[in-house]
């Protein structure tokens, strides 16, 4: 096999681990913390070490992953403080993006957050909190391209993969009460953007993340207390 034709299959199958790996952190299927072996990993993909190893090189650029000289590789877990300071800028993200949708005026974008939140409704109202997760996803994703502002949500997608968000909204919404708490405030969000009151889109916006990263850290503080109690009783 020639150098540019090993080089080429490296950079493909390095980049197909790259987007299942960023999948599975994301979405938690690899825990937080959890331990990351460069040989079962080569042998999980079918490839070499080489593509691996430069994955994990990249993930880490990104903040999912660790490495640790000597010791090992592990997916990120962000400790409380950097929780706090990572959702205090996806509100500055969020909010901006709200303002930023409510100047647009009717765009398609609207329509399909209209419908998310018949979901939604749908979905509280059958305590669905596993599908009411994925529409709190949508609706964040769809104000975000409905920015229209594509620095804003480059910077915005890094924060989500670092955050791995998938996993910190069940938590959030495993509080009493507040997926229907929520569900409100993304209609009281929505109202605002329709009328094209974009100031005000954008203070409620930042309140409806502050309130979600509240209930995040009650959950984390639930889990953790139940997790040092003897048989998890």
């Amino acid at each position: 096999m020639s150098k540019a034709k090993q080089a080429a299959d490296n950079g493909s199958a390095q980049g197909r681990v790259i987007t299942e790996m960023r999948r599975r952190i994301i979405s938690g299927e690899l825990p937080a913390g959890g331990s990351l072996s460069e040989i079962a990993l080569a042998e999980s993909f079918g490839v070499s070490r080489t593509p691996v190893r430069e994955a994990l090189k990249q993930l880490q650029t990104e903040g999912l992953v660790e490495i640790r000289p000597r010791v090992g590789t592990f997916v990120t877990a962000p400790s409380r403080r950097e929780i706090t300071e990572l959702f205090e800028m996806k509100e500055l993200l969020e909010g901006a993006a709200a303002r930023l949708l409510a100047q647009r005026g009717r765009v398609p974008e609207l329509d399909r957050l209209e419908q998310n939140l018949v979901e939604a409704d749908a979905a509280v109202a059958a305590d669905d909190k596993a599908r009411y997760a994925e529409l709190v996803e949508e609706f964040h994703d769809l104000l975000i391209t409905g920015a229209d502002n594509a620095k804003l949500e480059a910077h915005y997608r890094i924060l989500m993969n670092q955050l791995a968000y998938s996993r910190l909204v069940t938590t959030s919404l495993s509080q009493p009460g507040r997926a229907l708490q929520s569900d409100r405030e993304h209609h009281h969000v929505l109202e605002l953007i329709i009328a094209k009151d974009g100031h005000s889109a954008e203070r409620v916006m930042r309140d409806h993340v502050r309130a979600s990263r509240l209930a995040l850290m009650a959950g984390l503080d639930a889990a953790t207390n139940s997790a040092r109690q003897p048989n998890g009783t």
